[in-house]
């Protein structure tokens, strides 16, 4: 249960916002954008928090202002953490998901628990049910939390971009004993420019009849610092583009272009740093690790690179999955993976790296065995990024899958997108609403120009299909559809409410590209 005890909605300060207020609530109902609200965000990663199993006592969270130096520079971004100061927060599979949220800052602001499965209210998307928490006011969160696994929290908003966001780390009480050394990994994109600037130059060429049915468009260029990275979708990369392995794409659409990134960020963290002065993890020579890797961008995709270490990805989005190896993992927008690795038995610091998609920036952290010396490493690789595709996925089989059963509800939703007009949508035949009970399957077609990573709210999905063809996949809560693509998704409907269901890019949410998973009532 959660009991509201917030002043009064605030008016919001930002007049572009607030002129948006009773389109949002109309967009959630039907269509799509929640997000254009005022935002700010700061990262976290999540410190040991509560015990035992069952009842605890609340957890104390805090929604803050704080600065961080990004190349040199001051930066005044969000914040989530504990009263100690520890970003993000750390349960355990049977603990209650007892939490006090204040808001410390001078916006109004709202939490989503991203991939926690809570009673429809407190979700976090601002009006849906509840109104953001206003500056000064708090709201206590009460759920049980029952699966492990690698979760965040994260500001429903624009603050998203300005690093509203931390780890939410469910352990599994069964590993307690395990001898592995736990290492998690926040990455984000930054940018000096606020959100709402961001926005308005992406939308500065939008004709007055622009619509998002329309084909992207990847020659028109908004003006200002956006990146359109592209592609032949005949294969055929760009100089210097990593097209091996199962980080990339191999694309379908001959003859047509895909746009591969937005916005030219200022910087890209890990962990609040940037790679020219990465943080170094202490670790142990021969050492067992679990590393936890959020990708917390708003609008960049990534590969993660372990280098010479081989890991074993037994995760994604915090759900387990049967073993596979590697060396590079895809991580698109809000997704997360678990890699177990084995240190050889030798002095050398390991970094871990993410690539930028399509990009020859990256960033990460460095891992360092006592008596290794650590290189300078630059934030700027050699090669460009690998283009994400869905090879991986079709290699990855859950642990625990759903139940074998025919859907009784079947939905089509195409993902559409106007690059010239930046406008996106989602058109969903027929609208989706389910009951409590059903077997549902959606099946999400990409006709836009750019790569889509969509996240349902509220619920686990299994992948069962990749351009039609059936398969048992992993179990996640959010599914990267490049351009031509289709995947569709099975879902129970066991939690009712009205779910948003949305691209995780902030920017194509923000114009559009979200609907409502809804429940009869």
């Amino acid at each position: 249960m959660q009991n509201s005890i917030d002043a009064p909605s605030a008016t919001l300060s930002d007049k572009w916002t607030t002129g948006r207020r009773g389109f949002l609530r109309s967009a959630f109902a039907g269509a799509a954008a929640i997000a254009l609200r005022p935002a700010l965000i700061e990262p976290a990663w999540a410190g040991e928090g509560l015990t035992g199993t069952g009842l605890v006592a609340p957890s104390q969270l805090a929604v803050v202002r704080r600065t961080i130096e990004v190349n040199g520079r001051a930066a005044s971004v969000f914040g989530i953490q504990q009263q100690n100061g520890t970003p993000g927060l750390r349960l355990r599979a049977g603990d209650a998901f007892n939490v006090v949220l204040r808001n410390e800052t001078a916006e109004p602001t709202s939490v989503h628990w991203h991939g926690l499965t809570p009673p429809w209210p407190s979700d976090g998307v601002p009006d849906a049910p509840l109104p953001l928490i206003a500056t000064g006011a708090q709201r206590n969160f009460g759920f049980p939390v029952r699966d492990p696994g690698t979760y965040w929290m994260h500001a429903h908003t624009l603050q998203e971009q300005q690093l509203l966001a931390a780890p939410l780390i469910v352990a599994d009480p069964d590993q307690a004993r395990r001898d592995e050394q736990e290492v998690v990994i926040l990455l984000h994109d930054f940018s000096f420019t606020s959100p709402q600037e961001l926005l308005a130059r992406l939308t500065q060429n939008r004709p007055a009849s622009a619509s998002a049915h329309s084909r992207s468009t990847p020659d028109a260029h908004p003006a200002g610092k956006m990146s359109h990275d592209g592609m032949s979708m005949d294969g055929d990369s760009m100089p210097g583009m990593d097209m091996s392995g199962s980080g990339t794409r191999q694309a379908p659409m001959a003859a047509m272009q895909m746009d591969l990134n937005d916005i030219d960020y200022d910087a890209y963290l890990a962990n609040d740093r940037t790679l020219d002065d990465p943080e170094v993890v202490q670790v142990e020579s021969g050492g067992r690790l679990r590393v936890r890797v959020i990708n917390g961008a708003t609008a960049t995709a990534f590969t993660v690179d372990f280098g010479n270490l081989e890991g074993t990805l037994i995760a994604v989005d915090g759900q387990p999955v049967q073993p596979v190896t590697g060396r590079r993992f895809p991580l698109s927008m809000a997704q997360r993976i678990d890699v177990r690795l084995k240190l050889p038995r030798e002095p050398r610091a390991f970094p871990i790296l993410a690539l930028r998609e399509g990009g020859k920036e990256r960033t990460g952290i460095v891992l360092q065995v006592p008596g290794a010396q650590v290189a300078r490493l630059t934030a700027a690789g050699n090669t460009r990024g690998p283009v994400l595709d869905l090879a991986l996925e079709t290699k990855l089989r859950a642990a625990a899958p759903l139940a074998s059963r025919r859907p009784n509800k079947t939905f089509a939703m195409a993902l559409v997108g106007d690059m010239a007009a930046y406008r996106w949508g989602l058109e969903a035949r027929p609208r989706i609403a389910v009951d409590r009970g059903d077997r549902v399957e959606v099946t999400l077609r990409n006709t836009s120009m750019m790569a889509h990573p969509m996240h349902l709210h509220g619920h686990h999905f299994q992948v069962v299909a990749i351009d039609g063809r059936r398969f048992a996949g992993a179990v996640r809560d959010t599914v990267l559809v490049p351009p031509g693509r289709s995947v569709t998704i099975a879902v129970d409907a066991n939690n009712p409410g009205q779910w948003a269901f949305h691209c995780h890019h902030l920017y194509h949410m923000a114009t559009g590209m979200m609907t409502t998973f809804a429940y009869n009532a």
